[in-house]
């Protein structure tokens, strides 16, 4: 019996490894400390009901108390970290549950919402996979967020400026010239030049609208497949990522005066069964590379509009500043 029951805890350990973590939130959601594991597929739902929206199906996790309804969050920031169920994260800073059930999540839905009931303030809506280039963005986020980089050729080139992270983080094991570092440490040049950009239009973080952010980081994930988990590479680069993101954590949980919750998924793997295939940035490096361009109000637009992995692409006119929808058909992600 009693070697039954560790391997029961060893299976149950394995299979909720992955965990859902609070780094930062403003008094008005409460966020309660316990051993609660939550769904992978209720992820967006807790977001939704942070911000005050409702939703489909009632959730009943605990992990989430009700808070004040009448002082929601400005903004929430949702990260999900690839390739690893657990961070090191700094011990009494930060509320962690386990995560079960890990499928693949979006948060299309809470986008939606704020899209319906504040249609006419324009709020910053910014999802990003860098990995996979993949960037919806709309609202004041196409402003805002213009000149940030997206694709691999612009990623590269961020990095090797003279203002990018490789001049302020300390590499140690980590290689400028080997491409699956390259593209761990430009996932780092994203959190900054997000935080970086937001802060020149400051007054965006003070309106009467909800912000939202989902960015998917797979660096780390090929940075383990590349040297191993037990690699130096792969501790060093988890040191620096945990501090990127307490960083990035700090930086919009103060530029939001203290009302944004940020949001952290670390997940090994995701059950992908259900799931589109999708191609990698390094993957898509070696195929040929195919430009996809948008023609509206008689120019190109830039590839950074919508989102590439959806059959829906939503786009900007940026002279309403409204959303209209235009349904294009596509059965993967193209390679720009």
């Amino acid at each position: 019996m009693a070697v039954l029951v560790v391997l029961l805890s060893f299976l149950v350990a394995g299979v909720l490894g992955d965990e859902f973590s609070i780094l930062r939130s403003p008094g008005s959601v409460v966020f309660r400390d316990g051993n609660w594991p939550i769904p992978g597929e209720r992820i967006p739902d807790v977001a939704a009901l942070s911000m005050g929206f409702s939703v489909k199906e009632d959730l009943s996790w605990p992990g989430l108390a009700v808070g004040n309804l009448f002082h929601r969050p400005r903004a929430t920031v949702m990260v999900t970290v690839k390739g690893v169920d657990k961070l090191a994260l700094p011990p009494g800073s930060v509320i962690s549950y386990p995560l079960e059930n890990a499928v693949p999540f979006s948060l299309d839905s809470v986008a939606n919402s704020i899209h319906s009931l504040f249609s006419e303030e324009t709020p910053v809506v910014l999802q990003l996979a860098p990995s996979e280039e993949r960037v919806y963005m709309v609202g004041k986020a196409n402003s805002v967020f213009e000149d940030l980089s997206v694709t691999l050729r612009q990623l590269r080139n961020r990095l090797f400026q003279e203002n990018s992270v490789l001049s302020s983080l300390p590499l140690n094991s980590l290689s400028r010239n080997n491409e699956v570092d390259l593209l761990f440490l430009s996932e780092l040049q994203v959190l900054h030049d997000i935080s970086s950009l937001l802060s020149r239009h400051k007054h965006l973080a003070k309106d009467h609208s909800p912000d939202l952010y989902s960015l998917e980081l797979a660096g780390l994930d090929e940075i383990g497949k590349r040297y191993g988990e037990d690699s130096e590479q792969f501790r060093d680069a988890s040191k620096i990522l945990v501090d990127a993101l307490q960083k990035f954590a700090d930086d919009m949980y103060n530029l939001y005066s203290g009302n944004a919750v940020v949001e952290l998924v670390t997940v090994r793997s995701f059950d992908t069964s259900l799931a589109r295939k999708t191609r990698t940035i390094l993957e898509a490096k070696q195929a040929e590379r195919k430009d996809l361009c948008l023609r509206q109000h008689g120019r190109l637009d830039k590839p950074k509009n919508f989102l590439t992995t959806t059959e829906h692409l939503e786009i900007v006119d940026k002279n309403s500043r409204k959303p209209q929808a235009k349904k294009l058909t596509q059965t993967s992600a193209p390679g720009w």
